[in-house]
């Protein structure tokens, strides 16, 4: 085979050095793409079956094509293979495992070879460029970048940000906000993912974060970490509410925010086309701060369960509707903002409904213990909300309400004893006539009347309440038996023991010195 002398190519080396200035990737990558173009275009002038690799001369552009061969024993495939014996020939010192290289002449592109060769260097290129910006961008996210709008595509804004593009779709956009071609936009970099087009970088206006970090870029005590920002809650285009605390005793985080005659938050609320802002100072105490969260609402008391992470607030009755908002709005905002489920009531509500439970205590106990309704009132004043309350309670808190001695209290809890052994075997007979299993009402928890409700429920064997789940358990219970996640999972627990005990028979059997 007669090898035409190559010669530098000095034009490729510039052609690669403007594709990675304007695209912004590494030279090296443009020049590894043109090899695999030439290298692609090699087989397929002398063949597929042939191992063809191009190597291009990083100094002088010089284009060396070379045929690879590898020393094998025995050959199994010609076209890439080269036996021992001839490879001596060519190489005193070759070995098996070691490639043998033919230098191939420089190829004459034709049309279609270059417009294969074109098409593998676009692809490389588009590739290269591709990763450059998705590892620019991933690292990017949650901070507010600005564009210009490309094209609007079915609601959707193509924002060019000058090294990529991004996305900003129509859910994210403010409503009634509309973008036209060559406009400035600023957004927040939510998401960066690789996808098979290519790296999609998502952009919101809607995000909290969005608001947070704009009154980062307007509020220099933010930006410099001497004011915090704990919670943002919004509703896009309308109203927002956003947390702040103080790191600095001598620096008033709200006024800061607000900026003096309300120029800070104002240049927040004319990028967010209006939306308003309900600046609140963040606090420890979760009763406090769902109060400051309900602002602008006066709160005249709070009721808080922690378990729940509920809290009722109880407001004057010219005060319900602002603190609702229209369609329900602040108290929302105020529940995402706090994380608290809040329940508002009058006070008048709340008066009718403290004046019911006194009502529903004072007849139970004047029932249960057969008192008149002077001692069941004050038994329900003193805050004994069961018979199982003042049954159990330490006889001296009986005594100590004012008007009762020790034999009044003795006297009660003999009373709600009683009334509690008569009440439980009721429920122990109507256990056993629903058929509800001793193995059940054996285990650690059980109460009688939530065996009744299982026995009502047809839940009567070990095995029936193994397969409930705790919240099953729970919604069983109902409201006459008040259980914890914990102690339900706890019972269904205990109630399958006997599944694992089984389990463990057969092995201990085998294992046995008698197992056959």
């Amino acid at each position: 085979m007669q090898v035409q002398a190559s010669y530098p190519r000095p034009e490729l080396l510039q052609t690669a050095d403007t594709v990675a200035r304007d695209k912004g990737i590494d030279r090296d990558e443009v020049l590894q793409a043109m090899e695999q173009a030439i290298q692609k275009a090699g087989r397929s002038k002398y063949g597929q079956e042939y191992d063809i690799r191009a190597e291009i001369d990083r100094k002088s552009g010089e284009i060396r094509l070379m045929r690879f061969r590898e020393v094998a024993d025995p050959v199994e495939n010609e076209a890439t293979q080269i036996p021992l014996a001839e490879a001596k020939r060519l190489n005193p010192e070759a070995e098996i495992g070691d490639f043998i290289t033919d230098p191939l002449p420089p190829i004459d592109f034709g049309r279609i070879a270059a417009q294969t060769a074109k098409q593998v260097i676009v692809q490389k290129v588009r590739d290269a460029e591709r990763q450059r910006q998705y590892n620019e961008y991933k690292d990017r996210i949650g901070e507010i970048v600005n564009g210009l709008v490309k094209r609007v595509e079915f609601g959707n804004v193509v924002v060019d940000l000058g090294r990529a593009e991004a996305i900003l779709r129509r859910d994210e956009l403010l409503p009634r906000e509309n973008f036209h071609q060559g406009e400035r936009v600023r957004a927040y970099i939510y998401d960066v993912r690789q996808e098979v087009r290519g790296p999609q970088i998502f952009l919101s206006r809607t995000h909290p974060q969005f608001m947070a970090k704009l009154f980062a870029q307007e509020v220099p005590e933010i930006y410099d970490g001497i004011i915090e920002i704990r919670a943002v809650a919004r509703d896009p285009g309308s109203r927002a509410k956003i947390a702040v605390i103080s790191n600095d005793s001598g620096i008033d985080p709200v006024g800061a925010c607000v900026g003096m005659r309300g120029s800070r938050v104002q240049a927040v609320v004319a990028e967010l086309q209006g939306e308003k802002i309900d600046i609140i100072p963040w606090s420890q105490d979760p009763a406090t701060f769902v109060v400051n969260a309900l602002a602008p609402a006066e709160v005249a008391k709070v009721v808080m369960d922690e378990e729940q992470r509920r809290i009722e607030v109880v407001v004057p009755d010219d005060q319900l509707s602002l603190a609702i908002g229209r369609r329900g709005q602040n108290v929302r905002l105020a529940s995402q903002l706090t994380g608290w489920d809040i329940d508002i009531l009058t006070e008048a509500e709340e008066s009718e409904r403290r004046q019911e439970e006194f009502r529903t205590r004072s007849k139970m106990f004047i029932e249960a213990l057969d008192v008149d309704d002077v001692i069941a009132h004050l038994l329900v004043t003193e805050g004994f909300s069961s018979v199982e309350e003042v049954a159990f309670v330490p006889i001296g808190d009986l005594a100590g309400i004012e008007g009762f001695d020790e034999d009044v209290a003795g006297e009660l809890q003999q009373r709600a004893r009683v009334f509690l052994e008569e009440q439980n075997a009721k429920l122990e007979a109507q256990r056993k006539e629903l058929g509800v299993s001793d193995d059940i009402a054996a285990l650690e928890g059980v109460t009688p009347a939530l065996l009744v409700a299982l026995g009502e429920k047809g839940v009567k064997t070990l095995d029936d309440l193994a397969d409930l789940a705790g919240d099953e358990l729970i919604e069983i219970a109902g409201s006459a038996v008040k259980l914890e996640p914990e102690t339900a999972n706890a019972i269904i627990m205990a109630a399958r023991a006997h599944w694992f005990a089984d389990e463990a028979q057969p092995s201990a059997a085998a294992d046995s010195p008698d197992g056959e």
